[in-house]
């Protein structure tokens, strides 16, 4: 009967250690963003692996396509794929233009609104709310929305 005593708080404290749900976090794909000035992907998902390419644009956003411990394999917007480390990611959203020639970020999410800038393809920024075809947009401080159709990190996964 002692024993008892001290097995059900035992199992009791295991069962708390462990999530009563996943959530989002472990669902892939999802959208992340590199959290670094320099980072490496790897081939596989570990220090041994050799390094398929260097990052050194913070915010580059990247798709999370895998999870494997504490390493994500993931696709960057020219498609190549690749593992790296969860530390060097964030959840925070970001998004590249892509096309041809400079877009236009508006003061609004529409295209009657004021132009505060014109963009060139290859920018990086901070990606808030998609509405209607327009999304907030970041760039170092410059805000504004630009036509999500060219930007590569929005929409689902």
């Amino acid at each position: 009967m002692i024993r008892w005593k001290f097995l059900i708080p035992l199992v009791a404290l295991c069962g708390m250690s462990v999530p009563a749900h996943a959530g989002d976090d472990d669902k892939v794909p999802y959208w992340a963003s590199i959290d670094t000035d320099l980072a490496n992907m790897r081939v596989g998902p570990g220090e041994s692996y050799r390094i398929a390419w260097v990052y050194r644009r913070e915010h580059l956003p990247v798709k999370i396509v895998r999870r494997e411990g504490p390493w994500r394999l993931i696709e960057d917007p020219d498609g190549d794929k690749g593992w790296m480390r969860d530390l060097l990611l964030s959840r925070q959203r970001s998004a590249i233009v892509t096309g041809d020639g400079l877009i236009e970020m508006h003061a609004e999410g529409k295209a009657g609104s004021p132009v505060l800038w014109r963009i060139e393809p290859g920018v990086v920024g901070l990606l808030g709310n998609c509405e209607s075809g327009w999304c907030g947009f970041d760039v170092e401080g410059h805000k504004g929305f630009v036509l999500s159709e060219r930007l590569w990190g929005t929409g689902e996964p």
